[in-house]
């Protein structure tokens, strides 16, 4: 994944790029595999931000309750 942090929207971008190009079935072996490294990387990417937000809405929905 680049060095610089990407929005989420922009790696869900990329994630369905890599799909797409992944149904192509011309594609060789090696970059077949390297498509699926990236894409795996950046699922975890994903994952980590959808988590932080998730953590970030309880601790919200939590000061609200104590209001």
């Amino acid at each position: 994944m680049a060095e610089k942090e990407i929005s989420i929207e922009e790696a869900f971008e990329k994630l369905n790029q890599i799909i797409g190009s992944l149904d192509k079935e011309d594609l060789p072996l090696e970059d077949s595999f390297q498509m699926y490294q990236e894409g795996m990387k950046l699922l975890q990417y994903c994952n980590t931000k959808v988590d932080l937000v998730e953590k970030q809405m309880i601790v919200l929905n939590g000061a609200e309750n104590l209001d």
